[in-house]
């Protein structure tokens, strides 16, 4: 084993690649859960999301084009678990556990026809100046974009559930649908909209794990990191900072089991891949003490005669 080998430089550099898909899922459905809607087909919205991506990108040649194909195709799927949750009123649970499960299938199906083809390459952002700092340079300025838009979306997300009007609606929803209704707010508009968010971002997240992080089309390629991304906002106490360091948590146990692997440790490879799962969620159940600090009417469906 040549644990030398491992460069601490380009190790901190692939942790915020790795951790890019997750926290902006993440997110995502923190503001889904925050106007009280438990969705649990955030693996299935990433899967169609990163089927959609590869496919529009390498149809158009164009990365942009593939992450807005992604995000459509994510909020899509999240259109058909609002029309069953919010209009249907169907169970919030067994909707959300379909939805991943025809992700699955739907992705399997169109990914077909992609499998060996490679996308178009995702050109770096290269900061003048600040990407030629050594160590912080290569670690936090020589990254794609979306990379600083997940950065970005924590930011915007903390901002508006703290300072904004629509944040303190959305919250309100989310704590007592019923008496928001009776001041006058539309409940059903706003958890839909919700959703929707909620849907494209998963959406740009499975599509990150397609055209960046590993670019190819394989079946099933996001490997749980919808669960995770679910895991993330419960155990991070519905705070988007904690979700920031969650992510990041497990980009770090990602990148660091590859490169322990690589260098030919003496551990089982299926326990190696197997840690940054059990490790992140160890420490976030640790972290969070929290439990008050779940939305009130999360999981209800909303009843307007309520």
């Amino acid at each position: 084993m040549d644990v030398s080998a491992i460069n601490p430089v380009l190790l901190l550099a692939s942790l915020m690649v790795a951790a890019t898909a997750v926290l902006i899922a993440a997110v995502g459905e923190l503001i889904v859960e925050k106007a009280g809607v438990l969705n649990l087909g955030v693996e299935g919205m990433m899967i169609t999301g990163a089927i959609c991506g590869f496919a529009a990108a390498v149809t158009t040649g164009s990365p942009t084009i593939g992450f807005i194909a992604a995000a459509a195709g994510g909020a899509g799927l999240s259109l058909l678990f609002a029309l069953l949750t919010q209009f249907a009123l169907a169970n919030q649970v067994a909707s959300g556990l379909a939805l991943t499960l025809f992700g699955l299938g739907l992705s399997s199906l169109i990914g077909q026809g992609y499998v060996g083809i490679k996308p178009p390459p995702t050109p770096e952002l290269d900061i003048p100046l600040l990407s030629d700092i050594p160590v912080l340079g290569p670690v936090l300025f020589s990254h794609d974009l979306v990379v600083y838009f997940g950065l970005a979306l924590v930011a915007v997300v903390w901002a508006f559930l703290k300072f904004t009007r629509g944040g303190l609606i959305l919250r309100a929803v989310g704590e007592n649908h019923a008496a928001a209704h009776a001041l006058g707010y539309k409940v059903v508009r706003i958890r839909v909209l919700a959703i929707l968010f909620g849907g494209a971002c998963a959406g740009l997240g499975g599509a990150y794990v397609s055209l960046v992080r590993v670019p190819q089309w394989t079946e099933g390629m996001t490997g749980g990191a919808g669960w995770i991304a679910l895991a993330l906002v419960v155990f991070a106490s519905w705070k988007p900072w904690r979700v920031l360091l969650g992510a990041y948590l497990f980009g770090g146990v990602t990148v660091l089991q590859l490169n322990l692997q690589a260098a030919g440790i003496a551990v089982p490879a299926e326990y190696l891949s197997m840690s940054p799962y059990l490790i992140t969620i160890l420490v976030l159940v640790i972290m969070s003490a929290d439990r008050s600090a779940a939305p009130a009417s999360l999981g209800r469906s909303f009843h307007a005669s309520q």
